[in-house]
């Protein structure tokens, strides 16, 4: 699951279109869905976007695991930490992924430190 973590959190760093696709191609399932207190989605293409979009939002920072993975049968959940690399984290989530066969049927995230907007 160490693995699946590191590959999901790549892929929202990914920043090259083609590669970050080929990215969510290769970890998600066809149908798989994203939820989180922001966006719903479905699908790679859905997914794809979502990730591109965050990336236009908060172009110079990067994902990065915050803590311990912990797993058990198909279920990962792990915290993340969202800001510029060589800075504390600004926004903090935690999300859960279901696996099936390997790769990633859903996440269900949700966010624990924002930053407050005026």
């Amino acid at each position: 699951m160490n693995t699946v973590v590191a590959q999901y959190l790549e892929a929202w760093n990914t920043r090259e279109p083609a590669a970050r696709r080929s990215a969510v191609a290769r970890l998600f399932t066809e149908d798989a869905r994203y939820v989180d207190p922001l966006v719903a989605v479905t699908g790679h293409a859905e997914l794809e976007a979502a990730i591109a979009g965050v990336q236009a939002q908060f172009p110079d920072w990067t994902f990065a695991l915050a803590g311990p993975v912990d797993a058990h049968h198909d279920q990962v959940r792990f915290t993340w930490g969202l800001g510029p690399a060589d800075a504390p984290a600004v926004v903090i989530g935690f999300d859960v992924a279901v696996l099936v066969d390997g790769r990633i049927a859903g996440v269900y995230g949700f966010l624990d430190q924002v930053p407050a907007t005026s």
